[in-house]
């Protein structure tokens, strides 16, 4: 690594880093990308399986992911983005239903009539119930209870909600909810790049270097220092980096550890509880029942939703073989995400027989189950969290921010990650050798 300034340190080779990076060097900047592992990607990275590689983590595009579609259009690969049209199941106890037509939902006995109805009609209409409401100061209990009633509350959303969000979970501003249903629906179209995720990192990695970025994996940032005028960044081993800003896109309570004292008297007060999470993969000989995303409530599964890989990817991507990711949302400090990697995937490997034990799913049919964790996925925002957002800039420093802290409301995806990347590095761009950084966007 060579001691000369950069204009910019990026902090972190997840896809906000690498976004984030890839404007900066188009741009002409003069960028360094610290990743503290050895592989880009954040939840994005991988692993091999045999020629292909397959994702830690599961990721879709949207057909409204504009900022993500338009980072694949620059760097030439959003013509190799397959798009499939996809459905969602529901597992209820021990049943599992279909859970995508008004036929499907007549059919799905857990709720009485009147309150299947009631829930399709108010489905059909909350995102026109959400405007002209103030929805980040209200709570996503007191919106759909109102709405739905306390047993579709209680039957579905406690569960779904609880599962996502933790014990906190009722109080989560209701228009992050109305963000996500302008997202996603029960059935929808779905991509997934042909060359997998890694073609994303890949060309995002060339790009940079091919424009005169340097990215050096394996490099934890040992601490940060700076002032209105400079940037400091000290690497594990003690090499230091001058530069005019810094781009750190770690979670906040991750870059509270990093910085120095009086950097860090500056950093936002924000205070975000995140979620982790705990995602097995399972490769089975044959497929699940073809949906997509499959809710699991009330059942006795660790897990609280199973995807089913393969109906977006194709078996192809898995040597034959069909894909099924399940996961459960989870505080880092719980049991469960300290728990030994094998035990989890032999519970799980049980629970998930028993739920498809009707297919029939037998042990036979199930290849191999690897297991990862991740610490900061979901943050679990507060009433009136637009206000209280923290600025992407640290006031009396150069140092900008990019992190899930300040995606909200929009929903936490690739999408608004590049979304963010692009505004922040153009906040970095149109402000490169001002005295003074401003606070805001």
């Amino acid at each position: 690594m060579h001691n000369s300034k950069r204009d910019v340190v990026v902090i972190g080779g997840g896809i906000t880093g690498l976004a984030a990076a890839h404007r900066l060097t188009e741009a002409g900047a003069s960028v360094t990308l610290l990743e503290s592992s050895g592989q880009l990607g954040g939840l994005g990275t991988f692993f091999p399986m045999g020629e292909r590689w397959v994702e830690r983590f599961y990721h879709c595009i949207m057909p409204s992911d504009d900022h993500l579609l338009g980072l694949l259009d620059r760097l030439g690969l959003r013509e190799e983005v397959d798009w499939r049209r996809t459905s969602m199941g529901m597992v209820f106890g021990e049943d599992r239903y279909p859970f995508n037509s008004a036929l499907d939902l007549l059919r799905f006995t857990p709720l009485t009539l009147l309150q299947r109805l009631r829930f399709g009609v108010v489905s059909l209409l909350l995102r026109h119930l959400g405007r002209h409401r103030d929805l980040d100061r209200t709570r996503t209990e007191d919106w759909l209870r109102d709405l739905y009633g306390d047993v579709i509350w209680e039957k579905l959303f406690v569960p779904m909600f609880g599962s996502k969000f933790g014990a906190a979970f009722a109080d989560v501003p209701a228009l992050y909810l109305w963000q996500r249903l302008g997202r996603e629906s029960n059935v929808a179209t779905r991509g997934y790049p042909a060359g997998g995720y890694k073609s994303i990192i890949d060309a995002l990695h060339a790009s940079i270097e091919a424009n005169g970025g340097r990215i050096h994996l394996s490099t934890p940032v040992g601490s940060i220092a700076g002032d209105e005028d400079s940037m400091r960044v000290t690497v594990a081993g003690g090499e230091v980096i001058d530069c005019d800003r810094v781009l750190s896109t770690v979670p906040l309570p991750q870059l509270r550890r990093l910085a120095e004292p009086e950097l860090a008297e500056r950093l936002p007060a924000t205070q975000l509880a995140y979620q982790g999470v705990v995602n097995a993969l399972f490769f089975l000989r044959r497929p699940l029942e073809g949906h997509y995303w499959t809710p699991v409530l009330h059942s006795a599964a660790e897990f609280d939703g199973v995807v089913e890989m393969t109906e977006l990817t194709g078996e192809a991507a898995y040597d034959g073989r069909y894909l099924a990711y399940a996961m459960r949302y989870t505080d880092r400090g719980s049991a469960l995400f300290a728990d030994d990697e094998a035990a989890i995937a032999e519970r799980w490997t049980g629970q998930l027989l028993r739920l498809y034990a009707g297919l029939p799913l037998t042990r036979e049919d199930i290849a191999e189950v690897r297991v990862f964790k991740a610490p900061f996925v979901e943050p679990v925002y507060p009433l009136g969290y637009l206000t209280r957002r923290p600025p992407v800039a640290v006031p009396g420093t150069r140092l900008l921010l990019a992190t899930t802290a300040h995606v909200y409301p929009d929903v936490t995806s690739w999408n608004s990650s590049v979304g963010l990347a692009d505004s922040v590095a153009g906040l970095a761009l149109a402000t490169r050798g001002a005295a003074r950084t401003p606070n805001e966007v």
